[in-house]
């Protein structure tokens, strides 16, 4: 297996690395699993983040499409958008309407909510990057950076942001040089990294190190 490994062309074996790391931290970026990587994180009882609920399983396990997921995911948040009206800078209303578009893959949709929260609350610094996952899932890639660097002036040690900033200069960026840097002030100033998430941060920042992906 190393061998063929080796004979593998470098930039197919990078770019499969790279998909590999994507989808271990998808979750991450998704913005599903905030604080995942600081063991003495607290997450508030509210609100929730919200998942769209398929009201029936997909006949022979057939994902649903974009459009019926936009359907159930305008059902599930239309309670939510009613309370909205009577109160259109509640955050956590906000959050829980751009989860549920996120959920269903409605970047645009969630970024728009999300920023009506970043704009009711600027510090809030889970909220932006949050928003900073949509707008990278969008395609958006300078203002999802933009917005976990205004994280970061608010917190310059918030672990989720510095795992995502760093996570998107290597993806979005392929800016390796950048992300390992970024990562590299994560590990210093979260020494309260639970173990497990620690070695996930030196294993990406060894593949990019492996793969000589290391400046534009």
């Amino acid at each position: 297996m190393e061998s063929n490994e080796t004979m593998a062309p470098p930039v197919n074996r990078m770019l499969q690395a790279r998909h590999v790391y994507l989808m271990a931290a998808l979750c991450l970026i998704a913005g599903l699993a905030i604080g995942y990587l600081v063991r003495a994180w607290r997450m508030p009882a509210a609100p929730v983040q919200a998942r769209v609920v398929m009201p029936h399983p997909p006949m022979s396990g057939r994902r649903p499409s974009l459009e019926e997921m936009k359907v159930m995911a305008d059902k599930q948040a239309a309670p939510l958008l009613a309370k909205l009206d009577k109160d259109e800078k509640n955050t956590d209303l906000l959050v829980q309407v751009g989860g549920i578009y996120h959920s269903a893959h409605q970047y645009k949709q969630a970024a728009s909510y999300y920023d009506r929260a970043v704009a009711a609350k600027p510090s809030d610094v889970a909220i932006r990057t949050k928003l900073a996952a949509s707008l990278f899932r969008m395609g958006d890639i300078d203002s999802a950076i933009d917005q976990l660097n205004q994280a970061l002036s608010y917190d310059p040690k918030d672990a989720n942001s510095l795992f995502n900033l760093g996570l998107i200069q290597w993806q979005g960026k392929l800016d390796g040089k950048s992300a390992l840097a970024t990562w590299q002030k994560l590990l210093k100033t979260n020494p309260q990294l639970a173990p497990e998430r620690k070695a996930m941060v030196d294993k990406m920042i060894a593949e990019v190190k492996a793969h000589g992906h290391q400046g534009q």
